[in-house]
């Protein structure tokens, strides 16, 4: 097939073109994201490959059918950033990367938490300097914590591991229980009780109608004063300006994001010398007790193999008429 590549970063090509040597499509990478105004790159394109910041609105998935193409491959597991049910009204077919590495996030949000809570950034930083004083740099101990996590797909299950090996008792929340997670000792309980009882509130929720701004200002008014709240799914599942009026407050204690709301502007790209623009993301960046990385949770050899693999297979199949597992549609969405 031929297929366009939007978001092309040095990484992607790498691992995309290795897997490519057993498929033998004809792959043309593109750096811009594709929008409104990059539509006419796809022209002539049968299918496309895109990932979590590149925009298919309706009107963008109308221009691309017109110009050809009829196959959308998101190579990653969100799909909020494409209009599914304007996929389906024009006939056009939808796949993703469902699972590639639910270890690598999970074991990222871990990190998170362990850097936040015993501020290794900021301590880093210090001893670099020849500062090694400890004020300022005291945390707690796991051990015995209650960690609630929101969303028991694979990426919520391999975290829950993660935290019960560190003696933590572990509350979760989904519509649809994981039977492996209760087998660790994972407590299933509404969101209130979650909120009210949780050290640590870990989110691995798709981002959905229902899970837009799930962490808002009502949430947070249940949660223990002093909670940290984690974020390493979709950065709209929280209220970026609720939860800044709660680390003002101080009702939540810290906070550690892979993932912002309007992240589309700033991450995956070297912003280093340019003033950032986004007041909402700066006043994040004021904050001692927040630690934000770059959207880098799955960002491992593994989990980069693994997408290029799936990514490539939607492909094959999907030229070889068979039946492929991991389309994605507005009546069918599998979590």
């Amino acid at each position: 097939m031929k297929v366009a590549v939007f978001s092309t970063k040095s990484y992607d090509r790498k691992f995309l073109e290795a897997a490519n040597r057993r498929h033998g499509h004809d792959m043309v990478f593109f750096e811009p994201h594709l929008t409104d105004e990059t539509t006419a790159l796809a022209s002539g394109f049968e299918a496309l490959c895109v990932f979590v910041n590149d925009k298919l609105t309706s009107d963008v998935l109308k221009s691309l059918k017109e110009q050809g193409t009829k196959l959308v491959a998101l190579r990653c597991a969100g799909f909020n950033n494409v209009d599914l049910i304007a996929a389906s009204e024009l006939g056009m077919t939808v796949v993703r990367v469902p699972a590639y590495s639910p270890e690598a996030v999970a074991e990222h949000t871990a990190a998170l938490i362990l850097s936040v809570n015993r501020k290794l950034h900021r301590a880093y930083s210090r001893v670099r300097e020849g500062n090694f004083s400890l004020e300022g740099l005291l945390g707690f101990n796991l051990h015995n914590k209650t960690v609630g996590i929101i969303g028991t797909g694979q990426i919520g299950f391999a975290f829950a591991k993660i935290v019960t090996g560190f003696g933590c008792r572990v509350l979760a929340h989904d519509p649809y229980p994981n039977p492996e997670c209760e087998s660790i000792g994972v407590v299933y309980t509404e969101p209130a009780s979650l909120f009210e009882e949780s050290d640590i509130i870990s989110l691995h929720c798709p981002l959905t109608p229902e899970t837009r701004h799930f962490i808002d200002s009502e949430a947070i008014k249940k949660m223990k004063t002093g909670v940290m709240l984690v974020n390493t799914s979709r950065g709209a599942v929280i209220d970026t300006k609720a939860v800044i009026h709660a680390l003002k407050s101080g009702k939540i204690g810290a906070l550690a994001i892979d993932v912002y709301e309007e992240e589309g502007d700033l991450f995956f790209e070297d912003l280093s010398n340019e003033v950032i623009q986004d007041d909402v993301f700066a006043r994040l960046l004021t904050f001692p007790n927040v630690l934000i990385t770059g959207h880098q949770a799955f960002f491992t050899q593994e989990a980069l193999q693994s997408i290029a693999e799936t990514t490539l297979s939607n492909f094959t199949v999907y030229e070889q008429g068979g039946p492929c597992v991991n389309i994605i549609t507005a009546d069918r969405i599998k979590v």
